[in-house]
């Protein structure tokens, strides 16, 4: 029934939290620090708080809040008469359970995620887009499968407490995300719009997902030949690589991975660029080609050995293709600007783009 439940003291810092299911970002708190500004006194603060994908429902104990977050709805009184048992028993073990004005020494900020009296000789802020396709294509090159997963990293080395605001040019291409804790969760509801006072150092802002499969551009063409023949223990392999959808970006990093049937042996290929290796006892061929040269395009065939007496191989094997393009988010995500508020800074480093192609896989 319920979903999370966070405490908060009268100050406004959440101190503790519990998850029953899956974690929920602390930002989806923000609804509740909103209506508690409007109120007059905390016992004004609505019980039942409604937002766009949950129930917020909260009592105040001992200048305590217990808030819990729930998904479906339920009777608020059995929610309510549950947060008060819970208090009790904090009553109970802890005494009066009221807290203090003041944050205890030692405590960073009134900022968890960030300390107090940062200071920087050059204030800089760096940002990374890395992405990474999930895709199956068939043997004939058409896409059956793709998705892209995207994560935001950053690197935020700013004096004092500066409040930034990123946003994009087309946040609707944008599902299923999550974010730091630091993100104000409303104002992404409602602008689409990525406001936060960041954590000192390296941090992960934000992760997300793109379903669309028509927005996912596959970076490279794979034109593939392995067979294995009824008489005599051998099989051929034949495979070209060439670039498709890099949007004038370099391909690197280009490596592919074949699990082969359990019957081969060896394998006696020639490469044309990069090298190659075949591991006989997990019977994985990878071939490592590393910057990809559309001028000549990486060939690798050759003969490959069967165990003597061994039936032929049933299903050819598929490729995995692992690959790097810098400077191109493939989802088509671009940064709009990035606001600073609170502290005059220069303008930031700027924005990096990565492409990293994981579990991308061609049907033979």
């Amino acid at each position: 029934m319920i979903h999370s439940l966070f405490l908060i003291n009268h100050s406004g810092d959440i101190f503790l939290e519990k998850h029953w299911k899956s974690v929920i970002s602390q930002s989806v708190c923000d609804y509740f620090f909103e209506a508690k500004e409007k109120a007059v006194d905390p016992e004004d603060v609505p019980p039942v708080l409604q937002t766009p994908h949950h129930y917020l429902i909260t009592i105040y104990r001992g200048k305590l809040f217990f808030l819990s977050v729930v998904q479906t709805e339920v009777p608020p009184l059995f929610v309510i008469e549950f947060l008060h048992r819970v208090a009790d028993i904090f009553q109970d073990y802890f005494g009066d359970s009221n807290v203090g004005d003041t944050l205890p020494t030692g405590q960073l900020s009134t900022i968890p995620w960030r300390r107090a009296g940062v200071k920087y000789t050059n204030n800089e802020a760096y940002f990374d887009v890395i992405e990474e396709i999930d895709a199956i294509l068939d043997k004939s090159g058409t896409t059956v499968f793709a998705e892209i997963q995207g994560i935001i990293e950053a690197c935020v080395r700013l004096t004092g407490m500066p409040d930034l605001t990123l946003s994009f040019m087309n946040p609707r291409l944008l599902d299923d995300v999550s974010f730091h804790p630091c993100v104000r969760y409303k104002r992404w509801e409602s602008e689409r719009a990525l406001s936060f006072i960041p954590p000192d150092g390296n941090f992960t802002l934000m992760n997300y997902h793109v379903s669309a499969q028509n927005l996912v551009a596959i970076p490279v063409y794979v034109k593939q030949s392995i067979s294995f023949f009824e008489s005599g223990p051998c099989g051929r392999l034949d495979i070209t690589i060439g670039p498709k959808q890099t949007m004038g970006k370099t391909v690197e990093a280009l490596m592919v991975k074949i699990h082969m049937p359990k019957a081969v042996l060896s394998a006696n290929l020639t490469a044309t660029q990069g090298n190659y290796t075949y591991d006989l006892p997990t019977k994985v061929l990878v071939w490592d080609i590393g910057k990809l040269n559309p001028q000549k395009l990486p060939n690798l065939k050759g003969s490959l050995s069967l165990q003597a007496g061994a039936p032929k191989p049933e299903d050819n094997p598929s490729l995995n293709i692992d690959l790097k393009i810098q400077q191109v988010a493939i989802s088509g995500l671009k940064v709009n600007r990035l606001e600073m508020f609170g502290e005059k800074y220069k303008p930031f480093k700027g924005v990096k783009y990565v492409t990293k192609a994981g579990k991308f896989q061609v049907r033979t």
